[in-house]
C-alpha cells in the first residue's frame, strides 16, 4: 500500500527495518557476491573512519623516509615547493593532522576577533551558504539567525559542551544563508531538514548572500562554503574551465568587504580538482587522507597573506633551532603531523602534479560501471537520476532528487541525523550484503574507488567494484519496495 504522506513512509520503513536486513542479506547470496571477500570492500576509500589502503608508491615513500633522518621542517618546504609548482609562488601551504584540524586553525586565524587588549572584544559574524555537512564549515560560530541553533544538536556522537558547542570559536557567530533554487524538505526516518542543492542559482544566491553581508557588515569577518563541483551539492553551474560560479562570486564579495574567503574541499584534490587561483578564494582545505589517498592528515593551501597567520597559529613560524622554517610553540601546534604523514602527502601531491591520471583513470572506469548498473535501477525511478563524475572528489555522483518530482514520492531521502542515528538504510543495509557504505544522505550518494576496489597501484578492480555498485543499485530496489513506492 502506497503511503499518503511522507511521515508515513519513513515510519514504513523504521517498522520494516529487520525485513529489510533480511532481504538484503538474501540479496547478497542472489548477487553473488563471494563470502570471503565480504566486509573487506567498500562503496568509497574516502571516508576517514574507513581509509583505503595506500597505494604502493605512497607507502613506499612512507617506509623509505621513516628510516631517515629528515627534519619535519624539510618536507613541509618540499610540500611548499610542490603546491608552488603548479599555483604559483603566491601560493603558500601548511600541513596539519587532520581535515578538521585546517578549519578550526582557518578559521581561528582569519575569522575571529582578538582576545588581548583592554576592554570588551567584539563580536564577529561569517557567512556559510545554507549547504551539506555544515557542521563541519558551518560548526565554529554560534549559529544566526536563532532558528538554525539548534541545527547541530543531535549530530555526532558527543553532545554538550565536549560536542560541537565545544569547538565553536570565541565571540565568533555562523550566519547561514539558504541558496536560492535550493529546497529545504523535512525527510528520513529521523526526521530533519535535508538540502537539496541540485538546481541552485548562482545568480540569486550571491544576491542574497550579499544582502545578508550588508546586513552584518559591521561584524563581517569571512566567507565559508564548501567546493564540489557536482549538482547534489549546488556546484552544477560553471564556466568554460570547470570552476563552479557560485564560488567564485563568493570570492569577488568577499573581496568587496576585505575579509577572506575560506573553501572547504575535503573530499577534494590538490591540483586536479578545483582550483583556487580560478576561483579567487584565499585559503582552501584537504583531508589528504579521502580523495588523495595519502596517510591521515590534512593540508591547507592558500594566499600568502591570509597563510602567514596560519602559519604562525600552527607553530611554523618559531626559530626552535635557528631556521626560518622550523616547529615552534603555538596555539594548534596539537595539530602538526608527524613525519609518516607528510612523507605520504609530499608523494600524493608529486603524483598529482606530475601524473595524475593514476586518480583520474581509475574515476573513468568507475563511471562506466555505475551508469551500467544504474540502468538497472527501476524504470520509474531512471529519468530523476542524475550521475555526474566529479573529479576533483575522485567519485562518481549519483543524485536522485529528481525522483520526488511533480508530487510524486520517489527513492527514500535520508538526512543526515539518520547517518548519526543509525538509520539510514542506504547506508547501514549494505552492510548486509558485505559491502562498507559511503555517504548516502541528502538524496545524494557519492561513489568512489579504493576501499578494497583498487590495486596496489591504486587502478580499479573492475568485478569487486562491480560487485558493490550492484549491491546498492539492489538495496534501492529493496527499500522502495518496503517503502510503498514500487
Amino acid at each position: 500500500m502506497s503511503p499518503k504522506y511522507k511521515f508515513q513512509m519513513y515510519k514504513e520503513l523504521h517498522a520494516k527495518t529487520g525485513e529489510i536486513y533480511a532481504d538484503a542479506a538474501k540479496a547478497a547470496d542472489e548477487i553473488g557476491i563471494p563470502k570471503d571477500i565480504r566486509g573487506t570492500f567498500g562503496l568509497t576509500g574516502a571516508i576517514s573512519g574507513c581509509p583505503a589502503p595506500l597505494r604502493r608508491d605512497i607507502l613506499e615513500a612512507g617506509e623509505k623516509g621513516a628510516v631517515e633522518v629528515i627534519p619535519l621542517a624539510k618536507l613541509m618546504d618540499e610540500i611548499r615547493e610542490v603546491v608552488k609548482d603548479v599555483y604559483g609562488d603566491e601560493w603558500e601551504a601548511a600541513a596539519t593532522s587532520t581535515c578538521e584540524a585546517t578549519l578550526w586553525t582557518s578559521f581561528d586565524a582569519l575569522f575571529t576577533p582578538p582576545m588581548q587588549g583592554r576592554g570588551d572584544n567584539y563580536r564577529a559574524r561569517y557567512i556559510a551558504p545554507y549547504e551539506k555537512h555544515l557542521h563541519h564549515q558551518g560548526g565554529y560560530g554560534r549559529p544566526f539567525p536563532g532558528k538554525y541553533k539548534d541545527m547541530f544538536a543531535d549530530r555526532g556522537s558527543t553532545a554538550g559542551e565536549l560536542g560541537f558547542h565545544g569547538k565553536r570559536q570565541n565571540n565568533l557567530d555562523a550566519v547561514f544563508v539558504p541558496l536560492e533554487g535550493a529546497k529545504y524538505e523535512v525527510h528520513g526516518i529521523k526526521q530533519w531538514p535535508v538540502p537539496l542543492l541540485s538546481e541552485v542559482d548562482p545568480e540569486a544566491s550571491i544576491e542574497s548572500i550579499a544582502l545578508h553581508a550588508e546586513i552584518h557588515e559591521a561584524m563581517l569577518t569571512g566567507f565559508t562554503s564548501l567546493g564540489y563541483p557536482s549538482p547534489g551539492y549546488g556546484y552544477s553551474a560553471q564556466d568554460e574551465e570547470g570552476t563552479p560560479l557560485l564560488c567564485k562570486y563568493i570570492a569577488e564579495l568577499a573581496h568587496s568587504y576585505n575579509v577572506p574567503y575560506v573553501i572547504d574541499n575535503a573530499w577534494g584534490l590538490p591540483f586536479v580538482g578545483i582550483n583556487p587561483a580560478k576561483i579567487g578564494c584565499d585559503v582552501i582545505t584537504y583531508s589528504m587522507d579521502k580523495a588523495t589517498g595519502a596517510a591521515t592528515s590534512g593540508l591547507i593551501i592558500g594566499k600568502e597573506e591570509p597563510m602567514v597567520q596560519i602559519r604562525r597559529a600552527l607553530g611554523m613560524h618559531g626559530d626552535r633551532w635557528g631556521t626560518p622554517s622550523s616547529y615552534g610553540k603555538a596555539a594548534y601546534v596539537t595539530f602538526d603531523p608527524g613525519k609518516e604523514a607528510l612523507l605520504t602527502q609530499l608523494q600524493a601531491l608529486k603524483v598529482l602534479r606530475d601524473t595524475p591520471e593514476v586518480l583520474t583513470k581509475p574515476v573513468d572506469d568507475l563511471y562506466e560501471i555505475v551508469v551500467e548498473e544504474f540502468n538497472n535501477i527501476p524504470a520509474k525511478f531512471k529519468d530523476g537520476i542524475k550521475i555526474t563524475k566529479v573529479y576533483n572528489s575522485t567519485a562518481i555522483e549519483v543524485n536522485y532528487e529528481g525522483t520526488w518530482k511533480n508530487g510524486q514520492m520517489g527513492i527514500p531521502i535520508f538526512s543526515i541525523e539518520d547517518m548519526y542515528s543509525g538509520t539510514n538504510l542506504l547506508q547501514t543495509g549494505m552492510t548486509k550484503f558485505g559491502v562498507i557504505p559511503t555517504i548516502a544522505y541528502d538524496a545524494n550518494i557519492y561513489i568512489s574507488p579504493g576501499l578494497g576496489t583498487c590495486d596496489e597501484e591504486g587502478q580499479l578492480i573492475p568485478e569487486k567494484t562491480r560487485y558493490a555498485v550492484k549491491a546498492l543499485v539492489k538495496l534501492i530496489e529493496i527499500v522502495c519496495k518496503h517503502a510503498g513506492v514500487l
